[in-house]
């Protein structure tokens, strides 16, 4: 048995997706119905730069890492005994899980994308060369109150989110004080933390009157890095854009209890590679 594994914002890439659209025209025309605009040509021309706008990455990378599932199927690869997405790329897992349709889950990556991109506040940076507990020292250290820890990537690679100054302050303070190694990303806002309230608070009417099903093969949610509970879609999907993603967790719970084989199902190897330093990490 394996993992399934999709990625989310980051492995966007223009030309994305191939012939898959032509592969599977009917879901590209809904994808595209449901947006407003070809998403094939999105994906693969991107002529106004567009790509990497969170409003317009989310639904494109929910569109082209589906049409890679339904190509596995297609081809006959046996169901994993998990699905496993980071950050975006849950709503993959749970529709590959049978939790959401196609069509709901392009709708709820656009929204969430919109709002996403409308919360203004602060940015994001990647931490690496050191560990949460060092971060988390240093940030109250510095009496830094509006920096966050937002994507656990791995052992030695974190991603924080917080207020625009004070998360500079924070990125001279951890290469100073820890000697990590400091890169701003080029995100619109800080995600995965609470400068992202109001975005869920709204989002959340949204997924209020979704239908969601229980998953058919069990999804591990980023936010606890345990499967999802039955009647628990709804609202880990909204806690989602608060909270941290728990990657490393969500790996390490997927390899005690046995598993070997994790399979990346989306354009790049981001996953693989944050895998294969989890999994080095475990060996030290």
């Amino acid at each position: 048995m394996s993992v399934f594994m999709f990625p989310g914002q980051g492995s966007q890439k223009k030309g994305m997706g191939g012939e898959l659209f032509a592969r599977f025209p009917g879901e590209a025309a809904v994808a595209s119905r449901i947006v407003g605009y070809s998403m094939e040509a999105l994906c693969q021309a991107d002529t106004e730069g567009k790509l990497d706008n969170t409003r317009y990455t989310q639904p494109a990378l929910f569109t082209v890492n589906a049409l890679h599932y339904l190509a596995m199927q297609e081809e006959g690869v046996s169901k994993p005994r998990y699905f496993i997405g980071h950050s975006l790329g849950e709503y993959n897992a749970l529709h590959a899980a049978g939790a959401i349709d196609f069509a709901t889950g392009v709708e709820l990556t656009m929204l969430r994308g919109c709002l996403m991109s409308e919360a203004r506040k602060g940015g994001m940076a990647a931490v690496l060369g050191i560990g949460e507990q060092d971060i988390r020292a240093g940030l109250r250290e510095a009496q830094l109150d509006r920096v966050y820890v937002a994507n656990l990537n791995a052992p030695t690679q974190t991603v924080i989110s917080g207020e625009t100054a004070q998360l500079h302050v924070a990125l001279q303070w951890l290469a100073d004080r820890f000697g990590a190694a400091c890169v701003e990303l080029n995100v619109s806002g800080a995600f995965h933390s609470p400068l992202m309230e109001e975005a869920r608070v709204e989002f959340g009417k949204r997924l209020a009157t979704v239908a969601f099903r229980d998953p058919t093969t069990p999804v591990i949610a980023n936010i606890g890095a345990r499967p999802y509970a039955a009647d628990g879609v709804r609202a880990c999907l909204e806690q989602q854009l608060t909270a941290p993603v728990r990657w490393t967790d969500t790996i390490r719970y997927l390899l005690d209890r046995g598993e070997t084989e994790f399979i990346e199902v989306g354009p790049g190897r981001v996953l693989t590679q944050l895998l294969e330093r989890i999994r080095r990490s475990a060996h030290v």
